[in-house]
């Protein structure tokens, strides 16, 4: 079973997240930021995960906290939902259109953490998420996974557009990569090892 719960306590969040890679039965997401929510409802249900978020940070302080450690526990949980990554197709890529805007995610579960993010986000704040921990959200989920993330903005003039067909494009991208491939043998990798 590729699955996972994690929890993460510190001074500012606390943070547990259950993730099932193969059995889309729940999602439920509480983060105490309604737009985060709504992005990791979309993550989840385009990706068709099983996700349960119960997140408590320092709100009063910002979002921030919040946003990039909930990115963190993420990323942890599909690590170790992954474990030796045998058979699965490793990369993916996914073009989301939202209304006016497209977006694009490709990710590379190569065990080596990096982020390019390529997003135009003029509005700063979407109901109680400032948008510039977006691009920290992708961040701490890239290096917590161990990922290549490739993440723009083509076009698009609605901020909430853009993030939502970024979360969206996220989620497909991770079904793509993380789905098992019974022609591939061991890991998908010429070194052996991913």
């Amino acid at each position: 079973m590729r699955a996972a719960t994690i929890e993460r306590k510190t001074k500012e969040t606390q943070i547990k997240i259950s993730l099932d890679l193969d059995n889309q039965s729940e999602i439920k997401i509480d983060t105490g930021i309604g737009f985060l929510n709504h992005m990791l409802n979309l993550f989840a249900k385009h990706g068709r995960f099983g996700l349960i978020v119960e997140a408590h940070g320092d709100l009063d302080v910002d979002p921030h906290h919040t946003t990039e450690d909930t990115g963190i526990v993420l990323g942890e949980c599909f690590k170790q939902a992954l474990g030796g990554k045998v058979g699965i197709e490793r990369y993916g890529t996914q073009f989301v259109p939202m209304d006016e805007t497209l977006g694009q995610v490709s990710v590379d579960l190569s065990g080596r953490s990096y982020l390019v993010f390529d997003a135009e986000l003029t509005n700063p704040r979407l109901g109680g998420l400032d948008t510039e921990t977006v691009e920290d959200f992708f961040q701490a989920f890239a290096f917590a996974a161990e990922m290549n993330l490739h993440a723009r903005i083509l076009y698009g003039r609605n901020t909430h557009h853009k993030v939502e067909s970024l979360f969206k494009a996220l989620g497909r991208s991770m079904r793509e990569a993380v789905t098992i491939n019974p022609e591939i043998k061991g890991v998908n990798s010429t070194k052996g090892v991913i």
